[in-house]
């Protein structure tokens, strides 16, 4: 049973009010007794009260009793590694909330884009809490829903970079609550918009009131100022208008009007172009600057009294994302890849490639780090790896889901590997799982060694890199583990990079042997586990 942390709070509050009315009404009575009453009564009644915005029951999870007596830490199954060349990518198993602890440790600040698909707490059993399924009638439903979430975003906001920006997809169920939360974790200033995504073709006419055909996908910025978002590429129907009718070398080309109309304002001047031809003052699109340089470039199409310029399909930056996509695949879609991959496994609140295609395309670079810690079914992975083969991009992904029935080694994992193997994809993965060091009653040099064994994985992690098998790269954490490195000729022609503790103290002759075989030193931050230190 999880316990309702807002309720006690507010009950020992007003416990406390009774204790001191009581107190004042034993005392001899005189006006600031009475005043002191009628204060205590307004405290009363405005804790009891609601203030304006969302208001919840905050909960305590059985992940944060765990939390708060261990420290998470990540063991790597070995065995699951899938080394296939091109970035590496992490797949951690466990509860999100511990992984997004440990990701704050590694990631904070360098997380260009996170995508999720939460449980959108519809009551019908798709949100679990403290390993029960959370039913229609629980009176604190939405309640146990906004602390789940809000516990996560907030370390979300932490690892997002300073031109990072968040897509989280959402149902009716959750939208409002969901659009309270955000705006107090990133800032209603940093809203970018509520895109509403058709998830679903055609009408279903035994709906009781209306056939429901709609999700949301809520947009913050960490950042506003600092973040833009891509133009979406053009589409056939767009590219028809395009054409090269005079055989222009630089390709085809639409015409466009070079003077305003109506309300697009416009700069007053008359204009001669190079060929002669005169026209009187009116108001123009352009500068007189510009113009002249479009006829200069050749860019100039006149028609008896009218004049265009030719926009080449080169120049044009593509189309600014809408509101409404209506035009990306649907539910039904995101089923049937599943049933590709899988051979008829049923999976249908997976979203479509395309769909997650579209979010990467408008809020990624080439190079950008993508998380996400709802990991399901591992739709954001593929789609990162099929438009990584698609623009030659270098993406990697992080993404983070529970093993519940199995979902996180059956289906996240391998569908990962599948898609890989099929498709011939360079990229790689690691599978991480979320284990927990007691750290309750101990001081920290108990568990310190226990902690030592797991900061591999923490390093790999940070830096995107596989030790296992990898002669070029290698981590010491011993000043035992430096001797025998330094010793052995054979790993010192072939090493290019070495990770070392940050409490590992090297000597002259040590830093002189790594500098002559030109191994690059990099020390392992301590910032790891140093909350724990004290």
């Amino acid at each position: 049973m999880s316990t309702n942390i807002s309720k006690e709070k507010r009950e020992n509050l007003i416990g406390k009010i009774k204790a001191i009315r009581e107190y004042i009404a034993a005392a001899p009575q005189d006006e600031n007794t009475g005043n002191l009453l009628t204060y205590l009564s307004e405290i009363e009644k405005d804790i009891k009260g609601k203030k304006y915005g969302l208001v919840f029951e905050e909960h305590r999870e059985s992940i944060d009793d765990i939390l708060a007596t261990h420290t998470p830490v990540l063991s790597e199954d070995t065995d699951l590694l899938i080394d296939n060349g091109g970035q590496m990518n992490f797949l951690i198993e466990g509860d999100n909330l511990a992984s997004l602890q440990l990701l704050e440790k590694t990631h904070k600040g360098k997380i260009d884009l996170i995508y999720i698909d939460p449980p959108y707490n519809t009551g019908n059993k798709d949100f679990i809490y403290n390993d029960s399924f959370v039913n229609g009638d629980d009176e604190f439903r939405h309640s146990k829903w906004a602390s789940f979430i809000y516990k996560r975003l907030s370390i979300a906001k932490r690892l997002l970079s300073h031109k990072g920006m968040i897509f989280i997809s959402i149902d009716d169920n959750e939208v409002y609550s969901l659009k309270f939360i955000c705006d107090s974790i990133f800032g209603e200033n940093n809203y970018i918009s509520s895109i509403v995504w058709k998830r679903k073709r055609g009408r279903d006419n035994s709906a009781k009131w209306v056939s429901k055909a709609h999700e949301y996908l809520l947009v913050y910025a960490n950042r506003k100022e600092n973040c833009t978002l891509n133009y979406l590429e053009l589409d056939e129907e767009t590219k028809k208008a395009y054409k090269n009718p005079d055989n222009d070398p630089r390709g085809i080309y639409r015409m466009l009007g070079c003077w305003a109309r109506g309300t697009q304002g416009g700069v007053k001047y008359d204009f001669t172009t190079k060929d002669g031809k005169y026209f009187s003052e009116r108001l123009w699109l352009f500068s007189k600057e510009n113009l002249r340089k479009l006829d200069e470039n050749n860019k100039l199409i006149i028609r008896g009294e009218n004049i265009y310029r030719k926009m080449f399909i080169y120049e044009n930056k593509g189309k600014i994302a809408d509101s409404v996509w209506d035009d990306v695949s649907n539910a039904a879609n995101a089923s049937d890849e599943i049933k590709s991959i899988f051979n008829n496994i049923a999976f249908d609140t997976a979203k479509p490639i395309p769909y997650i295609k579209r979010i990467i395309q408008l809020a990624s670079s080439k190079n950008s780090i993508i998380l996400d810690f709802f990991a399901g079914s591992g739709t954001t992975g593929h789609a990162i790896m099929k438009l990584n083969a698609e623009d030659e991009g270098n993406r990697k992904f992080i993404l983070c889901t529970n093993n519940e029935n199995n979902i996180c080694r059956n289906i996240t994992y391998e569908r990962i590997k599948r898609v890989i193997d099929k498709e011939i994809y360079s990229a790689s993965l690691k599978y991480y799982k979320v284990d927990y060091v007691p750290i309750s009653d101990k001081l920290y040099y108990e568990y310190a060694d226990e902690l030592l064994k797991h900061i591999r994985e923490l390093v790999e992690l940070e830096n995107g890199v596989n030790f296992k098998g990898n002669n070029e790269i290698a981590i010491l954490l011993t000043e035992d583990e430096v001797n025998a490195f330094v010793s052995d000729e054979d790993k010192l022609k072939v090493c290019k990079k070495v990770y070392i503790g940050h409490d590992v103290l090297l000597d002259g002759n040590q830093e002189y042997i790594l500098e002559q075989n030109k191994i690059e030193l990099n020390i392992i931050p301590e910032y790891y586990y140093k909350e724990l230190e004290a």
